[in-house]
């Protein structure tokens, strides 16, 4: 029988990663946004519904392939921890460093379908297989995929990540949609800092724990 502290477990480790995941502001974030503010909020939200999809894709290919090493990942697990805070503080450092206007491109009068706006996403996201590295960090510095687990709990923690990127597209598309006239090339650069400053904050805080010898997440 399933524990409902285990599921309760599964679901926020996997939300957290799906937020972490799709909350910089990359091509797709910047796209999302501009979508929002040109077409309307529902074409940047199936735009952010195209990232996930690939998103989750790249996820289920590193837990997947995590699952082949489960007793090199349990016999190291604090080196992984260590590199998965590691590389989340780098990420976090990119993200707060980088310019998400650069990514900006003239967008056409034409709307075009959802679909074109999802799949054109979906596309973009696809074509970035660095972020398996990410996830690779993430699924080890919350321990994330682990050895006996049974199938409805893993098909649970990819839904929780999916469900974790979808509210934040939800989220930010709302936002963008209710201060569009105020909303400017600066908001989407302080934006970018604001989420680059969390992600530095929650890498520096699992890398202390983690070197204390303590269990954080």
């Amino acid at each position: 029988m399933i524990q409902i502290e285990t599921m309760f477990d599964i679901l926020w480790k996997g939300f957290i990663i799906g937020v972490i995941v799709s909350a910089p502001l990359g091509p797709v974030g910047v796209l999302c946004i501009q979508r929002t503010l040109n077409k309307g909020r529902w074409y940047g939200f199936v735009t952010g519904i195209g990232a996930s999809l690939s998103d989750i894709a790249y996820a289920l290919l590193t837990g997947y392939g995590m699952s082949f090493v489960f007793d090199y990942v349990n016999k190291n697990i604090f080196y992984l921890q260590l590199f998965g805070s590691i590389l989340l503080l780098a990420f976090g450092i990119y993200t707060f460093r980088s310019n998400p206007v650069q990514s900006i491109r003239p967008l056409s009068g034409n709307k075009g379908s959802y679909f074109h706006n999802f799949i054109t996403a979906f596309a973009v996201t696809l074509s970035n297989p660095l972020i398996i590295f990410l996830f690779v960090g993430l699924f080890a510095r919350f321990a994330f995929v682990s050895e006996g687990v049974l199938v409805f709990e893993a098909v649970t923690g990819y839904l929780a990540i999916a469900l974790g990127a979808l509210a934040w597209w939800f989220g930010i598309t709302y936002f963008v949609n209710k201060v569009r006239t105020q909303f400017n090339l600066r908001g989407i650069w302080m934006l970018n800092r604001i989420i680059g400053s969390i992600v530095i904050v929650v890498s520096v805080v699992g890398l202390v724990f983690t070197l204390m010898g303590e269990s954080l997440y």
